[in-house]
């Protein structure tokens, strides 16, 4: 199933440098990690926002969420899901 997918990121201002770049850090091999696994095969930053909308291509709502719980960013995202599905006027269906 493909889910189109905003994540706005919400660190707060007072958070510990080195808390905030270990973060950043596990979070981006956490992403790269699945980005090769082929279920997040799409990944675009957001223009002058720390966001980001991105297509996931899992199995189901709950593997979506899983996935998405397990970033180590979740805690401080606001995030909005749209499934996806195919339109009939898509030449590549």
């Amino acid at each position: 199933m493909l889910y189109h997918v905003r994540m706005d990121v919400r660190i707060p201002h007072d958070m510990d440098p080195e808390v905030k770049a270990d973060l950043v850090t596990r979070e981006k091999a956490f992403a790269q990690e699945v980005q090769h696994s082929g279920r997040w095969p799409h990944l675009w930053r957001v223009v002058g926002e720390y966001a980001n909308v991105s297509i996931f291509d899992v199995e189901s709502n709950d593997a979506l969420h899983d996935l998405l719980s397990g970033l180590p960013l979740f805690p401080y995202m606001d995030i909005t899901v749209t499934p996806l599905a195919v339109h009939p006027s898509d030449v590549n269906a």
